[in-house]
């Protein structure tokens, strides 16, 4: 039955109901400026009737209403936006990390003016051009070696450039990697909090909100999925795997491999298994620094392996001023010190490799002659063996031709004697790793006459005659002596290329000129030093670009192709993530206007609910105090 007091009870309720919407409101309004913060709605519902369905039901016509109550605090938030921002933000992750280390890789590429590495090799070959023409003057060679210091210095300043900016990526890795695993384990100790709180019945909207913004920090850093099939899970996958499940948030670890030159790579801790990111900033980084950092370093390297190379080829073979030949102008630094290029590569104390750089023919050849024979010709690219195959109308430049363009990491040329000379490339980098040595010839293989025989590389046709650096000794099968290899050098000649001492010790051991018969050069003859200048347009193959100025206008064109693209991508995803934010404010973010209006309704809800409870308490004062005799 009906309580004499029952209007009492309806006017704390609506009292008690607008009194908390109205708390809402101010903690809507005190959060405006706040990080993440979603704006929470008051849900009102009708409290139950005072008669409900059953058999003790009195009989009296009608539900009498008990007034209304707060039934839950709601947050305002559209998951399916959230989603989608989610998976945007691992983009602009990614390209605002690549376009701010692009921008340093461009700063180091476009040096000005006669600090350019180019423009300082311009002036050594102009130093050589000087010298052919005053080869008698011990000035000129005085001045070839200054600018050769100049060079080496440019080479070297652009090599620790990027090495220092690689390490700073690294170290940037670590941090992301340190920071992924705080966002786990804080998002894992707010899921189990939040579970606590919603087993009590309550909506932990402040947690929610602040579990959303970490997860949104989280998505800028790797590329996360949210999946929430189970209203008690609440799980966060990246790259197919599950990172936070419920209460557990999974960690990564750093370990260095040697493959890598000590940079660490990325582990599950618990499963021990390596995982690789496509996206977020963690996956522009990798990718920077075991891809487009690395493969610059790797385009230095080759083009300094090889001006080296060509510069003491001919050096060896001239004289200088006080009659001594056979000396290199830069000096080189082997992998190896056995003269075969044996090495123990599984480190059990047994030579099992060959690391040779450079293999000549013994044979001279004409450019245009036509070949006359048929054959396929195997070379080692990065995981596999490419075959070139040859014609009998072919002619040489066309079997050179062919074998640059086939992808090997060999490639070939005609040297200054006519013969042909292979030479090994920086190795290609798979999923961010070295699997195999720089400039190091890992396979050649002919099935016909072209290497053996004709170009004089091999002594034997077929696989028997092949070579393979997977065994000691492997120069045995070549036709030449050991005059006609080369071994592979140190990693990273660019950091390690250096004006050979006994030169700067004795400018006249500079090479000008070509002894003939035996006899040392003359005084006055200026050919070598000629033939030194003359390789700055000559089809020396740095890699597969045909010539060192075709080595510096790709670099230079490429890196400014990088940053275009960096800066491009990276200006389309802040107008995407910022439409995709404003959406998202204009939804959940605090409206000022729209609070304040909210404040006067409770207001006057509230004074309603007293006004009424006012009124009751005069009727009861009524019925108590002035009903009687």
């Amino acid at each position: 039955m009906t309580s004499t007091f029952m209007g009492l009870e309806i006017g704390k309720r609506g009292i008690q109901a607008h009194q908390k919407a109205q708390a809402v409101t101010g903690h809507n309004l005190n959060n405006l400026e706040t990080k993440g913060y979603s704006r929470q709605r008051a849900e009102f519902s009708a409290f139950e009737p005072i008669y409900l369905p059953g058999l003790n039901r009195a009989e009296t016509p009608g539900q009498i209403g008990q007034g209304v109550v707060v039934e839950r605090i709601e947050r305002i938030r559209d998951q399916l936006l959230d989603k989608r921002i989610i998976a945007q933000a691992s983009e602009l992750g990614y390209w605002t990390a690549r376009d701010r280390y692009i921008s340093e890789m461009e700063q180091l590429h476009l040096v000005p003016g006669l600090n350019s590495v180019k423009s300082k090799m311009d002036s050594f070959w102009d130093g050589w051009q000087e010298l052919s023409q005053h080869a008698a003057d011990t000035e000129f060679r005085t001045a070839v070696i200054e600018r050769g210091k100049t060079l080496v210095d440019g080479i070297h300043n652009h090599f620790s450039g990027l090495r220092r900016l690689q390490d700073q990526v690294d170290s940037d890795i670590q941090m992301n990697v340190s920071r992924v695993n705080d966002l786990s384990r804080q998002i894992a100790a707010l899921n189990g909090d939040i579970q606590r709180i919603k087993a009590q019945g309550d909506n932990p909207n402040d947690l929610m909100d602040r579990r959303d913004l970490l997860v949104d920090e989280l998505s800028t850093i790797i590329d996360v999925t949210i999946n929430q099939k189970d209203p008690d899970e609440y799980m966060v996958h990246t790259s197919g795997h599950i990172l936070v499940q419920g209460q557990t948030g999974r960690q990564f670890e750093m370990r260095k491999d040697i493959d890598s030159e000590g940079f660490a790579h990325i582990f599950w801790k618990d499963t021990r298994n390596e995982i690789v990111f496509a996206k977020g900033s963690l996956g522009a980084l990798l990718e920077l620094r075991d891809g487009t950092i690395e493969f610059e370093i790797q385009n230095l390297d080759n083009m300094t392996m090889n001006f080296t190379d060509l510069v003491n080829e001919i050096h060896r073979s001239a004289y200088g001023a006080n009659g001594m030949t056979g000396l290199n102008f830069f000096s080189e630094y082997p992998f190896v010190t056995n003269v075969n290029g044996n090495y123990d590569r599984s480190g059990d104390g047994v030579f099992d490799s060959s690391y040779i750089y450079r293999i000549n023919g013994t044979n001279k050849l004409e450019p245009q002659a036509q070949i006359g024979f048929d054959g396929v010709i195997t070379l080692s690219a990065s995981d596999r063996q490419v075959q070139v195959p040859y014609y009998s109308t072919d002619t040489v430049t066309d079997v050179i031709t062919r074998i640059n363009n086939s992808g090997a990491e060999v490639v070939a040329r005609l040297n200054r004697e006519g013969s042909l000379s292979l030479k090994g490339t920086p190795a290609d980098l798979v999923a961010g790793q070295r699997v195999n040595p720089d400039f190091v010839i890992r396979h050649v293989e002919d099935s016909g006459y072209f290497l053996a025989g004709y170009a004089g590389i091999l002594q034997q046709s077929g696989a028997e005659g092949a070579y393979s650096w997977t065994q000691a000794d492997a120069v045995a099968v070549l036709a030449g002596g050991a005059e006609n290899y080369a071994l592979a050098p140190i990693a990273h000649p660019s950091g390690w290329i250096e004006v050979n001492p006994s030169i700067l010790k004795d400018p006249t051991s500079v090479a000008a000129g070509f002894g003939y018969n035996g006899n040392p050069a003359n005084p006055g003859n200026g050919d070598a030093a000629a033939a030194i200048a003359s390789i700055r347009n000559t089809q020396v193959m740095v890699g597969r670009l045909a010539t060192f100025d075709d080595y510096f206008a790709d670099s230079t064109g490429r890196i400014a192709l990088l940053g275009e693209q960096s800066g491009i991508n990276r200006a389309t995803q802040d107008v995407m993530m910022k439409d995709l934010y404003d959406r998202r404010q204009s939804i959940s973010g605090v409206n000022i206007d729209e609070e304040l209006s909210n404040m006067i309704r409770y207001q006057h809800g509230y004074n309603a609910s007293a006004r009424f409870i006012t009124t009751v308490n005069s009727m009861l004062d009524t019925l108590i105090n002035r009903m009687g005799v």
